[in-house]
């Protein structure tokens, strides 16, 4: 890839993500209609990205574009809410924490399925990049490394759906992906990783690799349990400073 094909690719991303951070946020409400013009003069850009941008927006089910109306933002019912994009905007919002909770219900009703099957399908090089997975994170949960963990933590996951054997469970693997990441990215991590956790995701290791569907399970019906318990505000945890509401002036 050039580098000025990059920079037009990397300029398509910026807007495609301010424009839908705006929708998601409320900032352009549903019923509201945007402009190819508009568009173009605020984010100084050529008609043609502006067009491509939008209709990446309307695969989304963020935007619909019709003639002589212009290009209308849809309500949510319409949005494609497992787009991994839109997931990541919506996290980047106010709401981040009810949205998690909402990403915390949806992986109860999976994951803990997807591990019960893994235990009757995967194979062993599964249960190998399973098993070296947890020892990443236990490494570098015990250095402080977030990024590394979270990398380990995305292999963990993703390799665990594709080992279900179930390819609609597989096509989650980025949701997943994504929700690890905006804790991570969000501050809403620990320095230290909870070792319970990790311990929790070798327990589901074993499981599979010994066989045991219930076990894997369950495990894995508690890290779900354990992730949604440390997003959630309370006294023990306080806001981090992205969720924080803005200070009044």
């Amino acid at each position: 890839m050039s580098q000025s094909t990059r920079g037009t690719t990397e300029r398509h991303d910026e807007i495609l993500a301010a424009i839908g951070r705006r929708i998601v946020s409320g900032a352009h409400p549903a019923g509201s209609v945007l402009t190819l013009d508009a568009i173009c003069t605020d984010h100084g850009v050529s008609r043609t990205v502006a067009r491509e941008v939008i209709k990446v927006l309307e695969s989304m089910g963020l935007v619909e574009s019709r003639r002589r109306v212009g290009i209308t933002i849809q309500p949510r019912t319409r949005w494609s809410v497992f787009d991994p994009r839109l997931i990541r905007w919506r996290l980047d919002g106010a709401d981040r924490s009810d949205f998690l909770t909402t990403l915390s219900e949806l992986r109860r009703g999976f994951e803990p399925v997807a591990a019960a099957l893994a235990a009757e399908r995967a194979d062993e090089e599964q249960c190998r990049i399973l098993a070296a997975a947890v020892s990443d994170m236990s490494v570098h949960g015990r250095n402080g490394d977030l990024e590394s963990y979270l990398l380990a933590d995305k292999v963990f996951h993703r390799t665990l759906l594709e080992a279900s054997g179930n390819e609609m469970f597989r096509s989650l693997a980025d949701v997943v992906g994504e929700v690890l990441a905006g804790r991570t990215h969000h501050g809403m991590m620990p320095t230290s990783p909870n070792p319970a956790a990790i311990a929790l995701h070798d327990d589901v290791a074993r499981a599979i690799r010994l066989r045991d569907p219930k076990a894997a399970e369950a495990s894995m019906r508690e890290i779900i349990t354990e992730a949604a318990a440390a997003v959630a505000p309370s006294p023990t945890r306080p806001l981090a400073a992205s969720e924080a509401p803005p200070i009044a002036p």
